[in-house]
Parts: structure tokens; C-alpha cells; sequence
């Protein structure tokens, strides 16, 4: 099923994708494409692909600016209006076609399309150190592939704490089944569309 639907959805939508590329590329000439390193299965890194939807220099913007942190690490690692992020990023990030590039991810055998979502490691470790996080429930989520799609994605997103997060992710991890993925991928073009919780 994961490369049934992420082989048809790159053929379908790669005249969308390469349009949009150019378009991100012409804002600001840099690579319009987004890697970050993500958890994995069993803890393993891998490179997370996405459309980038913020100005090339994002990072140094965030480090360079101590109230951008702080509203940063007061969330869900994400912050309302942040103003790093590019006219086209507002629209496919409200939208998640940012995450068209995922699909790639998914054929490469680090993701799946419906899996939790995977945890940056500096959110995953800041988080597991402070206590709040059981390990056992982490690895119970991390004993799965990571998904494009899965409950968190279409029950609210960034409206929800990173505890409500793990608690989610944890219960797919110990429920998934066919028939939840099927439930799933049913009601994610619903969540796309109301774009609820999308940052």
C-alpha cells in the first residue's frame, strides 16, 4: 500500500511539484527543497524531506534571536506567525503540501504513509529529559515507521501539547491495524482541507 500510494501520488502530482519548486527557488534563489534529520524506527535517523517554507536563513534567524527561541520551546516547537516563513510557505504549509516531498521518504523505506509523526532529535531528547516523557511509551511509538499521515496529523496538529502528542502517537503504535490506517487515510483530506491546526 505505500508504494501503490506514493508511487501514484509523485507521477500524478509531479507537474504541481516541479511548478511549485520554481516558484519557491524565484522567492529568494535557494534550494526549494527542505532536509532535516528525524527519528525513525528503532531510533534510527534518516533525512526528512519537505518543500522549504521558510526564508533560506531560518535557523540563523531563530538562534540569532532569543525571543524567537523562547517562543519556539514554549510550544509545540512551533509558533504562531512566525515570520520566517515565506509568502508561498503560508499557503503549503496551511495546506501540508509542504509535505509532498515525504512521498520519497516513504519510497526510500523510512516512512510510511500512515505512521506518528517523526520527532526531530533535539525535540525527542529535550523532552525525554525533562522527565515528562516515559521511555517506554517513546519506544513503544519509535517501534513503528514514522507516517506522513497518522492520528496526531488529523486530530489538530499544533492545537495539541506534545504530551497530548505522545499520548496519540502511542496509541496508534499499540493499536494500528489495517483498519485504523484505512480510518486514517479517510479522514486526512478532510483535516488538509479545514487545515486545522496547521502553523
Amino acid at each position: 500500500m505505500d508504494i501503490a500510494i506514493s508511487s501514484t501520488a509523485l507521477l500524478l502530482f509531479f507537474p504541481f511539484a516541479a511548478i511549485l519548486m520554481l516558484m519557491i527557488f524565484i522567492e529568494d534563489k535557494a534550494s526549494p527543497i527542505y532536509r532535516q534529520p528525524r527519528v525513525g524506527r528503532h531510533r534510527k535517523l534518516f533525512s526528512f524531506y519537505k518543500f522549504r517554507s521558510m526564508v533560506k536563513n531560518a535557523d540563523e534567524l531563530l538562534f540569532s534571536n532569543p525571543s524567537f527561541l523562547e517562543r519556539l520551546r514554549s510550544g509545540n516547537h512551533k509558533m504562531k506567525d512566525d515570520p520566517r516563513i515565506t509568502r508561498i510557505g503560508k499557503f503549503i504549509r496551511k495546506f501540508s503540501i509542504d509535505e509532498f516531498p515525504q512521498f520519497i521518504n516513504v519510497l526510500m523505506g523510512d516512512m510510511s504513509f500512515v505512521g506518528p509523526r517523526p520527532f526531530r532529535p533535539d525535540e525527542l531528547e529535550k523532552y525525554e529529559k525533562s522527565g515528562k516523557v516515559l521511555k517506554d511509551a517513546v519506544d513503544k511509538i519509535l517501534s513503528v515507521k514514522p507516517g506522513i499521515t497518522g492520528l496526531w496529523q488529523t486530530g489538530g496538529r499544533s492545537e495539541l501539547s506534545f504530551d497530548d502528542r505522545i499520548n496519540i502517537e502511542l496509541k496508534y503504535a499499540t493499536h494500528c491495524s489495517l483498519m485504523l490506517d484505512l480510518y486514517i487515510i479517510f479522514k486526512t483530506p478532510i483535516a488538509v482541507f479545514q487545515a486545522k491546526g496547521a502553523l
